[in-house]
């Protein structure tokens, strides 16, 4: 059976989706003085984007954008998890960092993000990681500040 996930969306790891977080977390305390890596375009916002505003009807791709946003949620929720019980985390960041996603359905994340994706320039959601557009989409809906 072909598998029908992009090879970004395989690649999709703890440390790929939590490293949005660090950065997020830290942006306000210093700037970044290297250009960002690459975008997968198989793997963008703007690939996500479009994948979520398939019609319900179609669940390969409902499939893929449900799943995809999961993983992302996911793996960022652990490593926060993760860096707040080994102590890597200033105190206060954990908290700062942490998504408050109690009894929030997922297809509710998937709107508020493609509502969030429809105020960008398609353009720039090309040269976005999907996890960075999703995490900052999550982020801005459901912070624990």
């Amino acid at each position: 059976m072909k598998q029908h996930f992009p090879h970004g969306a395989a690649r999709l790891t703890l440390a790929a989706a939590f490293a949005f977080g660090l950065a997020s977390a830290a942006s306000a305390q210093t700037q970044a003085s290297s250009a960002p890596p690459p975008v997968d375009p198989s793997f963008s916002a703007y690939w996500l984007s479009q994948m979520c505003q398939q019609p319900p009807s179609d669940n390969v791709s409902r499939g893929q954008c449900v799943s995809a946003i999961r993983g992302i949620i996911h793996g960022y929720q652990y490593g926060v998890l993760f860096l707040g019980q080994r102590g890597t985390l200033p105190t206060g960041e954990t908290q700062r960092v942490s998504l408050c996603l109690r009894n929030t359905p997922v297809p509710s994340i998937v709107d508020e993000f493609v509502a969030d994706t429809r105020q960008v320039d398609s353009d720039a959601l090309k040269r976005t990681p999907a996890e960075v557009a999703v995490l900052g989409s999550v982020h801005m809906h459901h912070a624990c500040e």
